[in-house]
């Protein structure tokens, strides 16, 4: 008899009572980002309470949905890794002109559908790219990605934006606790405890701050037992020229931020993602954009903040995440149990985000530590590359006199960090060298020949 080959961590499927905890911890790790793209959207058209709180768990449930597309997939659809979807903040600014200037939710939903059938049309277009993608630019795109998501985590720790006590110094505190927890459980707990190091820094944080009246729980009362999202709740869609132009754009820079995160989760899982999966998870992403504009909401993509949850506690099957799609789904159907979740105050995210998103950042550093610096360009391309992606983080208004297509694409760090590492590798490292220049002399390699002689050297030595 053969022995049958042991399953990928990827395909593994852990104990139930494993998979509730962690598929839990990542549906924590990313419900604020999920429920604020509504609460935005909404909140600029100034719509009436009951249609925001009909927005917001019509967004679970597509999340959930998504998600399940994503890890589970089925034919071509979905790259089968532990990847969390939510709804894309690069829309945010497209949308909230397009809902505000007379085409209303209708024209959003419209502009989105198309754009989610572009994505699925451009998918393998984008899977052949792949190629320009070695660890030079995903490292320093899963960098970017990193240090792009810290500011949020620092505006969670500080009490959220827009609250009342912002920046005050129980909030930083509260975050700080909520820190400490992380790092103590993953420290010195037993492996199933560390691993879930995260969700118990929620829980203990959440124990701490409802005595000192960080939270409440009064609006579990008055949510519903259970609703249900209609397609085309608030009309049928309409398709407007000036509405689906900069959702194209969205789309192209979503795909954009997807790639670099499904190359991400791959680096992280040890299932590098092929040209292939790859396409199979961008068409993921156009299905559940469709979807979303049929069902209330808004485009989908990969959530960064899970792909560093999946790096910080090392569990790397996708079964985990699918187990937070259903929980999300269950969200979007029992808004009782949403309203729970909701009440978790932001400096108890904000504790645990800190050391999430520095773990991405972590991440990018260690693919890049793969890469060879000496007598070449790539320090050049990393530096130029991150400086560009940390510009609007740093400074968001430093691109609001441009055209809003240039905003929609360069207002992400993570588009304008990618495109900028994509451009710069192709400059140094795949166009022909000309006779003297430094990279070619230093190694006696032509063009691409430094970055074809690191990649051969790893071939060699797995």
């Amino acid at each position: 008899m053969t022995a049958t080959a042991p399953a990928h961590p990827v395909d593994e499927i852990p104990p139930k009572r494993q998979l509730a905890a962690f598929g839990l911890q990542h549906v924590l790790a990313m419900y604020a980002g999920a429920v604020a793209v509504p609460l935005i959207v909404g909140g600029a058209m100034k719509l009436p309470p009951a249609d925001l709180a009909y927005l917001i768990t019509a967004d679970l449930l597509v999340c959930g949905i998504a998600t399940l597309i994503q890890c589970i997939g089925f034919w071509r659809f979905g790259v089968r890794l532990p990847i969390m979807q939510g709804c894309t903040f690069a829309a945010v600014s497209p949308m909230v002109l397009i809902g505000t200037t007379g085409g209303g939710l209708p024209a959003i939903y419209g502009s989105v559908i198309v754009a989610g059938l572009a994505i699925v049309l451009l998918a393998p277009v984008f899977g052949k790219l792949l190629r320009f993608f070695p660890p030079l630019v995903t490292g320093t795109v899963i960098l970017i990605i990193g240090l792009s998501l810290l500011p949020v985590a620092g505006n969670w720790a500080a009490g959220g934006v827009g609250s009342p006590g912002f920046g005050e110094p129980k909030n930083l505190a509260l975050a700080a606790f909520v820190l400490a927890v992380v790092l103590g459980v993953q420290r010195f707990a037993p492996v199933f405890l560390s691993r879930i190091a995260v969700l118990v820094g929620i829980a203990v944080g959440l124990a701490v701050a409802v005595p000192f009246g960080f939270t409440d729980f009064g609006g579990v009362g008055d949510a519903d037992w259970v609703g249900i999202s209609t397609p085309f709740h608030f009309g049928a869609p309409t398709f407007e020229f000036s509405a689906i132009m900069p959702m194209l754009v969205v789309a192209l820079v979503t795909m954009t931020e997807t790639t670099g995160d499904l190359i991400a989760v791959g680096e992280m899982t040890d299932r590098r993602v092929e040209p292939r999966s790859l396409s199979d998870g961008l068409r993921a992403d156009g299905l559940s954009t469709v979807l979303g504009g049929v069902f209330n909401t808004f485009p989908y993509t990969a959530y960064a903040q899970n792909v560093g949850l999946v790096g910080m506690t090392r569990v790397r099957s996708r079964w985990v995440v699918a187990t937070a799609g259903g929980i999300l789904v269950l969200l979007g159907l029992l808004p009782k149990l949403g309203a729970v979740v909701a009440a978790i105050p932001a400096p108890v995210l904000g504790g645990a985000g800190l050391v999430m998103f520095g773990t991405v950042a972590a991440s990018g550093l260690r693919t890049l530590a793969q890469v060879d610096f000496k007598g070449n360009n790539n320090l050049t391309v990393v530096a130029v590359s991150v400086a560009m992606g940390v510009l609007p983080v740093g400074v968001p208004t430093i691109y609001e006199k441009f055209p809003d297509w240039f905003q929609t694409v360069m207002n992400s760090g993570i588009s304008a960090g990618c495109l900028t590492a994509i451009v710069l590798n192709l400059l140094f490292n795949h166009l022909p060298a000309k006779a003297g220049s430094g990279a070619a002399e230093a190694d006696g390699l032509p063009g691409g020949g430094v970055e074809k002689a690191v990649e051969k050297s790893r071939e060699e030595a797995v």
